[in-house]
């Protein structure tokens, strides 16, 4: 039905910037919500997410130094991650909140990709 496919990840050393990429294909109407998550272990977390609107919302421990950042046209998210510190190593999942063609709405996920800050 719907593929995320992400790309961008990494190694980058402390300090350094990674940017992100989660381009979404297959029988999509539209995409409302669209977001980025990070999992270390079996612990994920909210890192950022983007309304249809523009609208964005971010974690406390990344708010000032990513960037969450969409393209409708593309159906495409974005995260600009600057000032990359060791504790952001994680995998990185966006994930998309898709109307299909069929006017069904589901939440689809990416596959993921691993970003490691060393220090």
């Amino acid at each position: 039905q719907v593929q995320l496919a992400e790309s961008g990840g990494g190694p980058v050393q402390a300090g350094g910037s990674l940017r992100l990429s989660c381009a979404a294909s297959g029988s999509i109407f539209s995409i409302n919500d669209m977001g980025w998550y990070r999992q270390v272990g079996n612990q994920r977390e909210l890192v950022a997410r983007i309304t249809n609107g523009g609208s964005t919302t971010y974690a406390d421990s990344v708010k000032g130094r990513f960037a969450i950042s969409r393209d409708n046209a593309k159906n495409t998210v974005y995260l600009q991650m600057n000032s990359l510190k060791p504790e952001d190593t994680a995998v990185y999942c966006c994930n998309a909140a898709v109307v299909l063609t069929s006017r069904s709405s589901t939440i689809f996920w990416g596959q993921g990709t691993l970003v490691t800050v060393s220090s």
